[in-house]
């Protein structure tokens, strides 16, 4: 049934005339009545009772009347709400984060929130490995990582911050007033790791392959915080970014530099490649300009 029938002809019978109906829609009347006689040829039966000058409605004409108010009602509140959604007024957005990624958004939830207080945000806590994993099949529109992604994935990413991996050890263990420490020196080293679900671990593994070391890890556990526990009990060295570092203030504790080469912990945005939302689009905005 055609939408621009049913108004034509839900108009006509509010006003009971062609002749006004016409007047209102900006049309013929010759084109009105054109097309409530192809209404009519479509259901089969007449919808109106022409008397004279006087134009009622069929049993079947009240029902359409009836009905197509219905249906013209909600067509405008579709329009109305497909107007919000482009405006970024409304609608519901589900931002993959793993857990090493969420502190670093704290500003950016905040600014998101009060530009778009009517936007659904929906945060959902899995690895970098298992936002990837959800992107590229299609049940997380947008998500974080860490680069890079897992080869294979037909996925497309945004770079958002990078930041240098620091060793985190306990007192003693790096020569006093080191800052800096080659990646070859890890080769005899301890190692305190997150497990092998995170990209980082994912990152640090391909950084020793290539320079030619199976590191020691002494332990893996899912908890940054924990990591740096173990490390202050001397268990081994803690390998985390910069912004894990900062939030550090245990002065029993040692922070050098990985150099030569540098491993950079890269955030990046991920999405299938396909279609961004317009609620997307507006948290990418946020994270740009509020990470810079």
């Amino acid at each position: 049934m055609d939408i621009r029938s049913l108004r034509y002809f839900v108009e006509t019978a509010r006003l009971s005339s062609f002749t006004q109906a016409a007047e209102l829609l900006h049309v013929t009347q010759s084109t009105i009545s054109k097309m409530v006689h192809q209404l009519e040829e479509e259901l089969g039966t007449p919808l109106f009772v022409r008397d004279g000058r006087r134009l009622g409605l069929t049993d079947t004409g009240r029902v359409v009347y009836g009905r197509g108010q219905e249906m013209l009602a909600t067509m405008r509140t579709l329009a109305a709400e497909v107007r919000d959604v482009q405006a970024v007024r409304r609608g519901t957005l589900t931002v993959g984060i793993p857990p090493m990624i969420n502190l670093l958004f704290t500003a950016v939830l905040k600014a998101f929130r009060e530009r778009h207080p009517d936007i659904a945000l929906v945060l959902r806590e899995e690895t970098g490995q298992g936002v990837e994993r959800l992107v590229a099949a299609g049940e997380l529109e947008i998500g974080m990582t860490v680069l890079p992604v897992a080869p294979g994935l037909p996925v497309e990413t945004l770079p958002v911050a990078s930041y240098p991996i620091w060793a985190l050890a306990a007192e003693g263990t790096f020569q006093r007033q080191r800052r800096t420490l080659k990646l070859a020196a890890l080769k005899d080293l301890p190692l305190v790791m997150l497990t092998d679900d995170f990209a980082l671990t994912r990152a640090l593994r391909r950084a020793f392959a290539q320079a030619g070391f199976e590191p020691l890890v002494a332990a893996q556990s899912g908890q940054w915080d924990w990591l740096v526990e173990m490390a202050s009990a001397g268990i081994g060295v803690a390998l985390l970014p910069e912004p894990f570092i900062d939030r550090l203030a245990d002065e029993a504790l040692q922070a050098v530099r990985i150099v030569e080469p540098g491993l950079p912990w890269e955030v990046a945005h991920v999405w299938n490649g396909r279609y961004l939302s317009h609620a997307a689009r507006a948290w990418l905005d946020v994270c740009a300009e509020v990470l810079g």
